[in-house]
């Protein structure tokens, strides 16, 4: 087998890969009641199922002979702003009241830090 076959075929492997997901989160998103629960399956189709496609075109044009690396800069720009996005999403949804609120920290002053709580309930100071 040459590269060109090997390329073509690994092409069509992630073609095929690719829209499994995208058709798996359009799904999910269609699906799925309130948006915190569909804010998942998108941020997977951004991901996974986008990326295979672009990793896709990067495989067929090397089949082609005309190698083209566009994709890389784009994959790269999807796999930063997407959980970006999905996080403010979930915070709007959050502030506006849209969904069930979550559960409130523990007073005890360590829910944001990774210090651990002594027995009585008083955080443990770390060492450095």
């Amino acid at each position: 087998m040459t590269l060109t076959s090997v390329a073509t075929v690994a092409a069509a492997l992630s073609l095929l890969i690719g829209s499994i997901f995208i058709v798996i989160g359009s799904v999910g998103l269609l699906k799925f009641n309130d948006p915190m629960t569909r804010l998942h399956a998108p941020t997977k189709v951004g991901t996974l199922g986008i990326g295979m496609l672009l990793l896709a075109s990067i495989l067929a044009s090397i089949a082609k002979g005309d190698p083209s690396m566009h994709e890389l800069l784009i994959m790269a720009f999807l796999f930063v702003t997407a959980p970006v996005s999905a996080n403010f999403i979930a915070k709007v949804c959050i502030h506006s009241r849209a969904c069930k609120t979550p559960p409130s920290p523990p007073r005890d002053g360590t829910w944001s830090t990774l210090d651990t709580p002594d027995g009585d309930g008083t955080p443990a100071p770390q060492g450095r």
